[in-house]
């Protein structure tokens, strides 16, 4: 049977080994620990910065989402922004017209609960929560219609919460804006 090693206070190799990795795994905890807390204490005490509110009561009222500003609009930099307004149990608008293969930002927001909506067969997926501004970024590299089903349960009329995205060519969506916006609603 093999000897133990003990050291000049009757400690044995083994055991010291296990209390230096208590000590280092100890360590670890206690600094994790204080990452959680202090990024908790930071996120709360600061919001991003990058995070936009609006109060859900007025929106339709003055501002970037009321009626006559809400769908398509080329900017000066040849961007196209997209404002819409999910409320239950529709998107305002219901059809959003958009030009291939240009940069596109979608800012969103909603007046009442919690939608959210994905336009099939792209990478958009976006929350609206009443009371923020949600941004998205994406271009459009193919003409064609996509679907834009809520994707956040709503209410009883969720299943019908659906509108659609139409991509165009560029030329065919300038001629569409009218009044600055551009509309695929016949």
């Amino acid at each position: 049977m093999a000897e133990l090693h003990n050291d000049a206070h009757g400690a044995t190799v083994a055991e010291r080994a296990e209390a230096r990795w208590v000590w280092i795994v100890g360590a670890i905890i206690v600094f994790l620990t204080g990452m959680l807390v202090y990024m908790s204490l930071h996120w709360a005490a600061m919001p991003p910065t990058r995070m936009e509110t609006i109060d859900p009561g007025t929106l339709h009222l003055s501002g970037e989402f009321v009626e006559a500003n809400l769908g398509s609009a080329r900017e000066a930099d040849g961007s196209v922004t997209v404002r819409l307004l999910g409320s239950q149990y529709a998107f305002t608008p219901q059809c959003v017209l958009v030009p291939r293969d240009t940069p596109v930002q979608i800012r969103g927001t909603s007046s009442d609960v919690v939608h959210g909506f994905s336009i099939s067969n792209t990478n958009v997926n976006v929350m609206l929560a009443p009371g923020y501004i949600s941004n998205f970024r994406t271009r459009f590299e193919k003409t064609g219609e996509h679907v834009m089903p809520c994707h956040e349960f709503c209410g009883i009329g969720h299943a019908a919460m659906w509108a659609h995205v139409k991509v165009v060519e560029p030329a065919e969506f300038d001629l569409a804006i009218k009044n600055g916006r551009a509309s695929c609603v016949q």
